[in-house]
Parts: C-alpha cells; sequence; structure tokens
C-alpha cells in the first residue's frame, strides 16, 4: 500500500526506530504533563533482560513451591495484571508435574464459588496480582480466599499467598502484615498492558512449568529484529504499527483477529492492548476478537484483518477466508508462529507496533483517561451500598417475557424498542455485547449466535465479559469514536458470596460496576440499551436473540 510505503520512508526520516529505544516522548506529544508520564512508560523495552537476570530466583521459587507441596495455582487480577497470564493458561497444557493454574479475573459470584469448590484451599497457591497495588478486584479476591486459607491454616495462610506488584504499594505492606511467602517487585516504568513478559505474566507461566528461558530467548530475538538500528522497513513491529495507524486514518479502524481456536485467546491480551493504548481523543483502533466467520458481504470497508497461525496447524473454513479477503479489497497481514513459545516475540512485536501506531495517531499510549471513570462510579455506588444497603433501582423502559429492557428512548414493547435503536447503525459503526454474565461455554455459545444477528448490515461486532472489559475495551468504548451501539446484558446471580470486610456481596459488587458503566457510557453520549435477563441466563439470551432477529426485519 503506497500510504504504508510512505509513513514507513517518514518514519525512518525522523529516526523513529532510534528516538523510541531513547525513550523520546515527543513522538507522541508535545506537552511537558503528557511527556512526564510517557518517559516512564517504555521499561518494556529491556523487560526481557531484566526477567533473564532474575531467572534463577524465578527456578528456586517454583522449586520452592513444588516442595511445600502445593497441587494448585490461582491467579488473582485484573487487566495487565491478568490477561497475559490468562492467554498462557487457555494456550498451553502444562506437563504432567506442573500445577494447574487458574485465573480469575471477574466478580462473578458463581465463578469464584465454582473455583473454590475445584480446588483444595489448603493446598493451593494464591497470587495477588495488582500493580498499584489498589485494584478493587483483585484485593477483594484475596480477601476471599485468604478467609477461606486463614479457617484451615490460621495464622499461617499467608503461606498460601503471593503478591506481584510494584515497590512500596499498599499490596506491599498487607503482603509483610499477613505474612505472605513472597512479593515479587516488578518494574514501575512499565504500565500495566505492557507487563506481560514481566513479572506479572512470568511468574504463573513459570509455575505453569513452561519455559522462562525459551519465552525470554523469543522475546530478545523481536526486539533485536525491532532494535534502534533496524531500518523501519525491515522492522517488524514498526511495519506493522504503520499498517494499522495508517488504515485507522483511511477509515478502516477495526482490527480483525484471525486465528485458530488453540490461540484465540491471544485475542484478550492484544484487545487490551490496542483499545486501551489507541482509543481515546475520539480515535483509535478496536479490536474484533473472536468474531463468527461469515461470508464476504458480512464485512464492511472499515476493516483491517490480521490473521495468525501456528506453523504446523491449519484450520480450512479460517484458511478459505483468508484466501478470498484480499481478492475483495480486504487488506490483510499475515503472521505465522512457529510454536506456541512464539507467543513471546509477539508480546513484543505487538507493544512495539500499538507504540507506533499511537505516534501516528498522535495520542498517548500508555494512559487510560477513561478507565477512571467507571471505578469512581462503582465506588460511589457501592458506598450507597454500605449506607442504605442496596443499590439504586431503575425502572425497566419495557417489559416482556423474561427480558427488561432499560434505554433512554421510550418505547411501548422491546421489538419497537430494538428496531428504533439499530435503524440508527450506519456503515462505520460497531454493536458490542457487554456481558456481565458467568463465562461459560453455553453462555458464549448463545452470544456468538447473537453476534451474528448483529452483523447481518456488515457491522464489526465485539463481545466483552465484565468487568474484564472494563479495564480492556472499556477505554474504547469511553474515549474512542462515537461510534458504538452498546448492549449490557445482566442477569440474576444463581449464588452470591460475600466480600469479606464489606457490606456487600460478589453479586453486588458485579451489578455495581455494571451500573457505573453505563453511567459513564451516558455521559458520554454512548448509545447503550441495558437488557436484564432475568434468572435463566440460557433462556434469556435466546429471548433477546429471537426479539434482535426480528428487529431487523
Amino acid at each position: 500500500m503506497t500510504a504504508v510505503k510512505e509513513r514507513l520512508r517518514r518514519l525512518e526520516e525522523e529516526q523513529f526506530s532510534l528516538r523510541l529505544w531513547r525513550k523520546d516522548p515527543s513522538l507522541w506529544k508535545a506537552d511537558p504533563e503528557n511527556q512526564k508520564g510517557m518517559r516512564n512508560a517504555l521499561g518494556w523495552l529491556h523487560v526481557a533482560e531484566k526477567m533473564d537476570e532474575g531467572l534463577h530466583d524465578l527456578s528456586k521459587f517454583v522449586a520452592e513451591i513444588r516442595a511445600a507441596g502445593f497441587r494448585h495455582v490461582v491467579h488473582m487480577g485484573m487487566g495487565g495484571s491478568s490477561l497475559a497470564p490468562l492467554t498462557f493458561q487457555r494456550i498451553f497444557l502444562p506437563p504432567p508435574e506442573a500445577l494447574p493454574l487458574t485465573v480469575l479475573d471477574t466478580t462473578d459470584p458463581v465463578t469464584i464459588l465454582k473455583i473454590e469448590r475445584e480446588v483444595s484451599v489448603g493446598e493451593t497457591l494464591f497470587i495477588v496480582a495488582s500493580k498499584s497495588g489498589t485494584t478493587a478486584e483483585p484485593l477483594a479476591f484475596g480477601e476471599y480466599f485468604y478467609a477461606k486459607a486463614k479457617a484451615y491454616k490460621g495464622n499461617r495462610a499467608g503461606d498460601n499467598f503471593v503478591a506481584i506488584t510494584d515497590p512500596a504499594t499498599p499490596l506491599v505492606k498487607l503482603a509483610q502484615e499477613r505474612g505472605f511467602r513472597r512479593t515479587f517487585l516488578s518494574f514501575p516504568d512499565i504500565g500495566g498492558r505492557y507487563s506481560a513478559l514481566s513479572h506479572f505474566g512470568l511468574v504463573p507461566v513459570a509455575l505453569m512449568g513452561i519455559n522462562v528461558a525459551t519465552l525470554l530467548h523469543r522475546a530478545r530475538q523481536m526486539a533485536h529484529s525491532c532494535g534502534p538500528s533496524v531500518p523501519v522497513q525491515e522492522n517488524p513491529g514498526v511495519i506493522l504499527g504503520a499498517v494499522m495507524g495508517e488504515l485507522v486514518l483511511r477509515g478502516r479502524d477495526k482490527l480483525t483477529l484471525l486465528m485458530p481456536e488453540s490461540i484465540a485467546t491471544l485475542g484478550l491480551w492484544l484487545e487490551q492492548l490496542l483499545a486501551e493504548s489507541t482509543g481515546k481523543e475520539g480515535k483509535g483502533i478496536l479490536p474484533v476478537n473472536n468474531e463468527p466467520l461469515g461470508a464476504l458481504s458480512e464485512y464492511g470497508e472499515d476493516r483491517l484483518f490480521i490473521y495468525i497461525r501456528l506453523k504446523d496447524e491449519k484450520d480450512e473454513e479460517l484458511e478459505q477466508l483468508v484466501k478470498k479477503l484480499p481478492k475483495a479489497g480486504q487488506p490483510l497481514v499475515s503472521i505465522q508462529m512457529d510454536d506456541r513459545l512464539d507467543l513471546a516475540q509477539e508480546f513484543f512485536r505487538w507493544e512495539m507496533a500499538t507504540a507506533t501506531a499511537g505516534a501516528i495517531l498522535k495520542i498517548n499510549p500508555f494512559d487510560q483517561p477513561n478507565v477512571q471513570e467507571s471505578k469512581d462510579n462503582t465506588n460511589r455506588l457501592l458506598d450507597q451500598v454500605s449506607q442504605e444497603k442496596k443499590l439504586p433501582t431503575m425502572m425497566p423502559t419495557s417489559q416482556e417475557g423474561p427480558l427488561s429492557f432499560f434505554a433512554i428512548e421510550e418505547a411501548l414493547n422491546p421489538q419497537d424498542l430494538l428496531r428504533t435503536f439499530l435503524a440508527q447503525a450506519r456503515p462505520g459503526d460497531f454493536f458490542a455485547l457487554q456481558a456481565y454474565l458467568p463465562e461459560e461455554p453455553p453462555i458464549n455459545q448463545a452470544l456468538q449466535t447473537i453476534r451474528k444477528h448483529l452483523r447481518r448490515r456488515g457491522l464489526a461486532t465485539t463481545l466483552g465479559y465484565g468487568p474484564r472489559f472494563l479495564h480492556s475495551t472499556g477505554q474504547f468504548h469511553k474515549g474512542g469514536p462515537n461510534t458504538g451501539f452498546f448492549f449490557q446484558l445482566t442477569a440474576d446471580d444463581a449464588e452470591d458470596a460475600p466480600v469479606p470486610g464489606t457490606s456487600y456481596t460478589f453479586g453486588l459488587f458485579k451489578h455495581a460496576q455494571a451500573l457505573g458503566d453505563l453511567e459513564a457510557l451516558k455521559k458520554h453520549g454512548r448509545r447503550v440499551v441495558r437488557v436484564h435477563l432475568g434468572a435463566d441466563v440460557i433462556q434469556g439470551l435466546e429471548a433477546f436473540s429471537q426479539f434482535l432477529e426480528k428487529a431487523w426485519e
């Protein structure tokens, strides 16, 4: 593409790579306030070398945990502190001698109780991961399982806990007070979503039995290929970033990820990196992850397709689509991984690409100004729960069967409401499903069916589970272009569990997060409908799906 070639020429002329490695903040912003923060956000460039230095210590820690008789690891975090471990957990099968890893990154009480029942608390190592040491969700998870461990082990409950955080955070103090087995201090010059190759990603991975030394070697290889002296026309990270940035400027801001199921979870990590880094100032890159494959006619002119495949695996349906896309005029980038350990090099490639695209879009790719809004709304609502013992009551706009609809638009019935809502969509818009539901296969399948209905007019669709997406695509939803149509999906919780030390439950916590984000979306003028599915989630989703199908008629 001529525009990309011209952009690469200009980046070479501006010495982009050299200046990036020298941590020159003027690549992105000119104002001193922004530049100050950016100078302290580029530690990911050298994190592989730094982590290499601690490999011996990490190996000793893993041996200590195995010798202590632990049989399971539960990693508790949100966003940047959990998505890399989740990617590794779902893509790798641990060797027989390794410890199975479970990643907890939802306030859904059904999920939390399921984990509690599946592991033996006394034989489980719990990792509390938070860069700031103040992230509400992992701290609540930690409180819950610390109370359970204390019931088993009394004052020795801390032996079952590890913290990963930055130096001098409140979590460091808490770990000291409770006698945590270990606190890993990560690097303060690395933002959460750029921390996959730091302690946040590699401590749980090492416990899983994955070869961390090889991961770091692969990452260093990619870093070398993206080095300061490499011409930008040969730099894989800068080339990818130039493609993404230039196509956004030409209206193709829906980066559609195509991957075989075996590595598809990488898309969750890429969602946060791309959406939270670029979705601001009314622009950005929207990752479209794990969307059901469709006919060529279902893809609009706002797409860039990225195909990531494993060398020795072939998905025939995916391959057929990939062959057709360029012939249909759709831009396509193909990336091949030799094996799963190449995830480490992809982490670095995409971090470099995201920084490059941010420079082209003239935004700061290292902050997340809109994420805090929903958190503040949630905290205010939880304070209200503490005082009034309940959340605010919302009156539905309309109801039918198990469904309750909450919207700005007045409507006599759900059918009219949805028809009016959907009729506003135009080419270049997208539909987002925000599911505050348990992440279970039947529910996921039903949500994917709904995505197929929504894509009928050629508009992109996304799916995020709450509250995970609040720390990911949530930034794009509120800070990016106002092109989204949002369906917030909630349901009654089949079970609930208390958050120790508070007056509320995890169910109320999740509900407050949904309402807090709903407030933030409305504040930014986003088009949103909340759909409460009732007590039977599958029944509710099927009813909603039928309403959507009729609304298009």
